[in-house]
């Protein structure tokens, strides 16, 4: 089963540069960010090799969250050769997300 990736300030811009990257700005205390980490998980083993699933703690990268302007969490933006071109707010299902990751492939 492969994991997500833990992305922080050094490693973000390296990580999202090429392909599709679905990135999770969540918090260990949000309750609907611990209720769709299972979601994220499985994302990661369905998308391995195609697409980029990860996580930014935005309690330990704060810079990250502002830089994207993230002003409540769960907040999942999509991400295609380094550019933001989707964003979700709030808790949702597996197969939305695995949606807007297909339609950017």
């Amino acid at each position: 089963m492969s994991k997500y990736i833990e992305l922080t300030n050094d490693n973000f811009e390296t990580t999202t540069a090429n392909g599709v990257s679905l990135v999770d700005f969540w918090a260990p205390w949000c309750g609907p960010c611990r209720m769709i980490a299972p979601v994220i998980d499985e994302l990661a083993s369905d998308f391995d090799g195609k697409a980029n699933i990860c996580k930014v703690n935005t309690d330990e990268q704060q810079d990250l969250a502002v830089k994207f302007g993230v002003r409540s969490i769960p907040t999942i933006i999509f991400m295609k050769n380094g550019e933001k071109v989707d964003e979700q707010v709030g808790a949702s299902s597996k197969e939305v997300l695995s949606e807007k990751i297909n339609a950017l492939l």
